[in-house]
């Protein structure tokens, strides 16, 4: 399984590394938000976390699916202004601009990428103007708990009163904490970008990809990147460019913003702190054959990020709810699962503190 790049016709001056305070604020809320998935960042969680102002930690979970379950795209409004070359700003005010840009199908299509109701590498009627769409987005929206439901709603029925809010919070946000993060942060990453593009300008695009991550691979016959992850996907880059932005608090995190009609980004993370040592033999030996079966991995890497009924992983999976019921029960009995009803429905959540334990390459390989 792979997300696919074609980049057939691409020009070396189409390439840009640039860094993004936009998308590093929101790989800060979501360490903040899943500081499980991020070992090496409990200190710096920790301490923001304590003098955190209580009202805008309450706001801080009103939209938290936006960051916690997923990285929306909406921390990446440049790729989606039209003519695909618009590259990232150097302050946030900037960034948040060009979030203002976005068209109003755009910015609601990004928003409701956590109901997972439009395919997201392909054209599909817009949520705003297809009745069906409407509805499903508010069925699944439900399924993840009234919060969701009062959100999408919201979305559907007043996007720009979102869009103010939204802006209001990250400016908060940039206010209390991330101001000071930036400025100790953008010289790392504005020190890779440049190394970065140099090895693009001496060595050429496989040397680069190499560098960035050992997952990223090039197909010159074919004219494509491939991105080793546990997910199907294809983009292009024709018409536009291709956009690398690194950040330093996304490990393991590699995205690709691979959205239809967006410009094609990949978020790699530089750098990889150490994990915690694995529990005792006879456990790590439980958990690793629960582990070891391919469809328990893809399922694994759905139950990272959210919670999850057994229902919808069915649908996800293009399997009977009876088979992935058994699955889960293997991963529920090696104890890396957590479940908790809501209403009537069952949820389930990987419990990545565990599993992270077993070591970083499995854990990178389900959050890649």
């Amino acid at each position: 399984m792979s997300v696919r790049i074609d980049i057939a016709g691409l020009r070396p001056e189409g390439v840009a590394i640039v860094p993004s305070p936009l998308a590093e604020l929101g790989m800060a809320l979501h360490a903040l938000s899943e500081p499980g998935h991020h070992p090496g960042l409990q200190g710096w969680v920790t301490s923001v976390t304590a003098r955190l102002d209580s009202h805008l930690a309450d706001r801080m979970c009103e939209a938290d699916f936006l960051w916690r379950t997923t990285f929306s795209d909406l921390f990446m409004p440049y790729a989606g202004i039209p003519g695909r070359s618009t590259l990232p700003r150097g302050t946030l005010a900037e960034e948040l601009d060009l979030l203002d840009k976005l068209t109003e199908e755009q910015f609601v299509d990004a928003a409701l990428e956590f109901t997972c109701v439009i395919s997201y590498g392909s054209y599909e009627p817009l949520v705003l103007t297809d009745e069906r769409v409407r509805r499903r987005a508010l069925e699944v929206a439900a399924s993840r708990g009234p919060q969701q439901v009062r959100f999408t709603q919201r979305l559907l029925d007043d996007p720009p009163s979102v869009r103010a809010w939204l802006r209001r919070f990250l400016e908060d946000c940039d206010e209390a904490f991330f101001a000071e993060v930036w400025s100790r942060l953008s010289h790392q990453l504005t020190a890779d970008a440049r190394h970065k593009t140099e090895l693009l300008r001496h060595r050429g695009m496989a040397e680069t990809l190499a560098a960035v991550s050992p997952v990223l691979s090039l197909d010159e016959a074919a004219g494509q990147i491939e991105v080793d992850k546990l997910v199907e996907g294809r983009t292009v880059t024709a018409g536009g460019g291709l956009l690398l932005v690194p950040t330093s608090l996304g490990w393991p995190h590699l995205s690709v913003l691979h959205r239809s009609g967006w410009q094609p980004v990949l978020h790699y993370p530089v750098g990889s702190p150490e994990l915690a040592s694995p529990p005792s033999v006879e456990q790590l030996t439980l958990r690793m054959t629960a582990l070891a079966h391919p469809v328990r991995m893809r399922i694994c890497r759905q139950l990272a990020r959210s919670a999850y009924t057994t229902s919808e992983l069915a649908q996800v999976h293009g399997m009977t709810a009876p088979e992935i019921s058994r699955h889960l029960a293997v991963l529920k009995k090696a104890g890396l699962l957590t479940t908790r009803r809501r209403g009537r429905y069952v949820l389930h959540q990987l419990d990545v503190t565990r599993v992270a334990r077993l070591g970083s390459d499995f854990l990178e390989g389900i959050l890649r």
